[in-house]
């Protein structure tokens, strides 16, 4: 198996993260990739920023990475809400035609119900906690940290209007995955979200359930082969050690298999 594909691969991370060479967001990930022969490249966007300001700024990085790798399409996959700003990237900012495939895995494009419940709490203390966010993401070296909007695009409504605001660009190739953990003892760092989410939602990933991250070409849910399932961390293989996935192996192989196929369809 091979993952030399036609177009690079743009790695797109998620909130709350900045990409890195060392202490990668993704992990073993890219190392993977780059040994069976794709080039891979990271998105760089804000950790907290607004879908808006980081897409723009996915465009700047979009258009580096075509300028040295000589490519005129890239293949993007991105984690979680980087899979937002990656759809507004191609529909909103009118990149579509440099953009050859999207792959989402546990992107919130339906938006999340837990989400909608917990933005009823009083609205000045979502805004008090979120600057205080947004101070720590520039630490991080965030530019523009915008943790409120970023957290209000995960409510139901706001998804609805970003959908047909952002619809499918009929040049890229779309797919998505979904992920879900086998209870709240999978993953202690995710225990206590899983549980506020499953309250409402049912089986999750630790803060998305499969309804929030269905989208086009939806591969199905991954529950993994062991007894944990497949947490939100274990998507992008925080902790760099062996996730079993069901029918794919390591997390590495799945991600493998995914850039494999590409290269199959011609991207």
């Amino acid at each position: 198996m091979t993952a030399d594909t036609f177009y690079p691969i743009l790695m797109v991370h998620g909130m709350g993260f900045r990409d890195r060479r060392r202490l990668c967001y993704w992990g073993r990930i890219p190392g993977v990739l780059e040994e069976n022969g794709a080039r891979v490249c990271f998105g760089g966007q804000d950790g907290g920023g607004s879908v808006e300001s980081n897409a723009a700024q996915l465009r700047s990085r979009l258009n580096q990475v075509l300028a040295e790798t000589g490519a005129e399409k890239v293949n993007i996959i991105a984690h979680s809400k980087g899979g937002l700003e990656a759809r507004y990237l191609i529909s909103s900012m009118g990149c579509g035609g440099k953009v050859a495939s999207l792959t989402t895995l546990s992107t919130p494009h339906n938006g999340s119900l837990t989400v909608d419940k917990l933005m009823r709490i009083p609205i000045p203390v979502v805004k008090f906690g979120c600057k205080a966010a947004d101070l720590w993401f520039r630490l991080m070296g965030d530019k523009s940290p915008d943790t409120f909007s970023a957290i209000n695009m995960f409510k139901t409504t706001s998804a609805e209007k970003f959908n047909i605001e952002n619809p499918d660009d009929p040049q890229v190739y779309y797919q998505s995955f979904g992920f879900v953990m086998k209870g709240f003892t999978s993953d202690i760092a995710m225990c206590l979200p899983w549980l506020v989410v499953h309250a409402v939602e049912g089986d999750n990933d630790g803060l998305l359930a499969p309804r929030a991250v269905t989208w086009t070409n939806f591969m199905g849910v991954y529950k993994g082969g062991g007894r944990r399932g497949i947490s939100h961390c274990d998507e992008v293989d925080l902790r760099r050690r062996r996730m079993d996935v069901s029918g794919e192996g390591d997390i590495t192989d799945f991600y493998l298999h995914i850039v494999s196929d590409l290269k199959k369809k011609g991207f």
